[in-house]
């Protein structure tokens, strides 16, 4: 194995500056990676290697030069399809929008670049960043490099997979229902949903979406917690006019172990399903750190009916997409669709319908609810600093592209169940706009990764990742998959 194949971001940056590598050559070795693989997994769909050879270039003079270098200065990286890089195409899978090429950097792009980062791709999505998969008719499909026919997760598969198999340094995806932590958790790797609107979404839209969108997020992913740190240190804070008003400063953490820290940790919930290669691996988890002097509440008790949160994180997350996924003639057609649910349908396409279709005043009494719910979770978080919970039901699973989205089935130990109601472990961060950290922990009986999501209180994002660099040091580290060491 190449001394750089899975080297941090973060020693990546650290080398180039020293002189002792240059970005050239860092850019060189990951676009081979990427040229030998690619056939393989599909996971970097766009690129434009004349710019970042031409960027590389210029940070090795700048070094030469004794110029002051950013953090990220040379570190080759990719981001998400979905944001927007001046002359590349936004897609979002989307056919209809082949053609969209953007105009401008997205702000998480021009910040990543201000920092040193050579952004040379971007990595593949699902149709609309709305799948637990990652395939599309414009670019096809994305593999695990876990396993042939695994999928690699969604919406930020492409980008999970990428850093699995060694072919980005670091990554940024968004996350609305998990579209940064279910990949980290499939492929093995880190994955940081950030605390809401902390990192400014601007230029991860569609053409026409000018509105903020809402619970929606962008965060990094990457191959260590400290890299995370990185690439949310430059992203992170408010932009344009809000910039000139205030800055954000996000608490740094009060620990260095685990030692007094109260978390609370649930591995399971009877509101859903989840594997025990997933649930057990958790409370393994929970009994170390019980024993490196955490205290630990196990199970955790939530400060709400978990099963009504569902649906109402379900509701208003539909209500947020639904301007994207209709046109006119679409929603009407919606409508009368509502109409003819029963009363007491409260499936998961039901309940989507009806997110699809809210009136003003629905949509204000969810959000009242949803407003209650955060205050909630503000007294939860006085008590326990952390709660730790899955980020899917199971590992990864094999690919299945047939039919509708919320009626492909996954096997949750030997019992079928609708891929869709994963997102159940997603809504508490999301719904509640929290940071949550997604962490690898095993490896599984079957050598698939299964990990554990770190939740904590708002603006916690750097504790969360904290806690996560512990686990790293002392339980469990990234592990390359077989055949890509």
């Amino acid at each position: 194995m190449n001394a750089l194949t899975f080297l941090s971001a973060a020693s990546l940056a650290r080398r180039i500056a020293r002189g002792s590598l240059s970005a050239r050559d860092a850019l060189e070795f990951h676009l081979e990676r990427h040229e030998r693989l690619h056939p393989r997994l599909n996971a970097i769909v766009v690129t434009d290697i004349p710019a970042a050879r031409k960027r590389a270039r210029a940070i090795d003079r700048a070094r030469a030069r004794g110029d002051r270098l950013g953090p990220l200065a040379g570190v080759p990286m990719t981001v998400k399809e979905s944001f927007d890089i001046a002359g590349l195409p936004t897609t979002w899978g989307l056919d209809a929008h082949r053609s969209n090429i953007a105009q401008r950097d997205a702000l998480v792009v021009e910040r990543l670049r201000a920092a040193g980062a050579v952004i040379w791709g971007k990595s593949n999505v699902p149709v609309l960043l709305a799948d637990w998969q990652t395939f599309n008719p414009v670019y096809g499909t994305t593999h695990s490099p876990w396993g042939e026919g695994l999928t690699p997760g969604g919406s930020s598969g492409g980008a999970a997979s990428a850093l699995a198999a060694g072919i980005s340094a670091l990554e940024y995806g968004s996350d609305i229902g998990g579209s940064i932590r279910g990949p980290a958790h499939l492929c093995g790797v880190y994955g940081h949903k950030t605390t809401y609107a902390i990192v400014p979404g601007a230029g991860h839209a569609l053409p026409g979406n000018w509105s903020a969108p809402e619970i929606s997020v962008v965060g990094p992913l990457a191959r260590s917690p400290g890299d995370l740190v990185l690439a949310l240190s430059a992203t992170a804070g408010p932009a344009g006019q809000d910039a000139s008003a205030y800055q954000l400063r996000l608490p740094k953490p009060v620990f260095t172990t685990f030692k007094g820290l109260r978390i609370a940790v649930l591995p399971t919930h009877p509101a859903t399903r989840v594997a025990h290669a997933v649930s057990d691996e958790i409370e393994k988890l929970a009994r170390f750190i019980a024993r490196q002097g955490a205290k630990v509440v196990l199970p955790a008790v939530l400060p709400f009916d978990a099963a009504e949160h569902d649906r109402l994180y379900l509701r208003l997350r539909r209500a947020a997409t639904s301007m994207r996924a209709f046109d006119d003639a679409g929603f009407a057609r919606a409508l009368e669709e509502r109409a003819a649910l029963a009363p007491d349908d409260f499936s998961y396409a039901a309940d989507q319908l009806r997110g699809n279709t809210l009136t003003h005043r629905e949509w204000v009494l969810l959000e009242n609810e949803r407003s209650r719910i955060r205050l909630r979770w503000n007294d939860f978080f006085r008590d326990v600093d952390f709660l730790l919970c899955p980020g899917a039901a199971t590992v990864a699973y094999p690919q299945n592209q047939q039919g509708r989205r919320w009626e492909r089935m996954i096997d949750v130990d030997g019992v079928p169940m609708p891929d869709v109601l994963q997102i159940f472990w997603m809504g508490f961060a999301s719904l509640g706009g929290l940071p949550a950290t997604q962490a690898p922990i095993a490896l599984t009986a079957q050598g698939l990764p299964t990990s554990v999501q770190i939740i904590g209180p708002r603006y916690a994002d750097l504790s969360t990742i904290r806690l996560a660099q512990l686990i790293e040091r002392a339980y469990h580290a990234f592990t390359p998959p077989p055949g890509f060491e």
